[in-house]
């Protein structure tokens, strides 16, 4: 649908309660909220680019996306890649210490000792090696969804860029920021790598 559709006029909220008069002559100078027939029906759900998507997951092979604030809409375009034969592993970028490490390596925890218990280290496998040890022979690949991962330096993002050339049966989705609709781009341009010619990729956010 295009952008190019009737607009509706919302009455403008009064400021506050105690303007008084003053806030709502405020509020019917300003005219009103002008507003899309997408506004009101989420525009998300409007925009026939799930095939567009789909051919810029297997391009790129890593995306950085930017969602709404409200969230809920990222889950149409995973649940079109679970339909597609991939598997999912999510991850939050909080926490997450040495991305090459925890991913690609066995690496140390710390338990938390509380003060009253002796420190220890437990290693633990690599989290993307051993997932798809695990993938059935249907599977078409490993999907890593990092969540926030605006909190990531840019060499962690460069690394998450390299990750699917290192294992090539890995995607790479890393939820940058936020938008008021959700967009993407190719996770090296966030990361600030020379992005690859000929990009499909949606609008970028500034």
């Amino acid at each position: 649908m295009s952008s190019s559709v009737t607009a509706f006029h919302l009455p403008a909220p009064l400021t506050s309660v105690t303007g008084g008069r003053r806030g709502r002559r405020r509020a019917a100078a300003a005219g009103g909220v002008r507003c899309r027939l997408a506004d009101l029906i989420g525009g998300d759900l409007v925009r026939p680019d799930l095939g567009r998507w789909l051919q810029d997951v297997e391009k790129h092979k890593a995306l950085a996306v930017y969602s709404p604030h409200e969230g809920g809409y990222e889950g149409r375009y995973l649940n079109r890649l679970r339909y597609q034969g991939y598997r999912f592993l999510d991850l939050t970028a909080r926490g997450l210490g040495d991305p090459e490490s925890t991913l690609t390596k066995i690496h140390p925890v710390c338990p938390p000792h509380l003060g009253k218990q002796p420190i220890a280290r437990w290693y633990f496998p690599p989290e993307v090696d051993y997932r798809l040890s695990l993938l059935p022979p249907d599977a078409k690949g490993l999907v890593l969804w990092v969540i926030e991962a605006k909190v990531l330096s840019k060499a962690e993002l460069q690394f998450l860029v390299l990750l699917p050339t290192l294992r090539p049966k890995v995607k790479v989705i890393a939820e940058c920021g936020n938008w008021r609709k959700f967009l993407w781009r190719p996770l090296r341009e966030a990361a600030d790598l020379p992005s690859a010619e000929g990009s499909t990729a949606s609008v970028q956010p500034e």
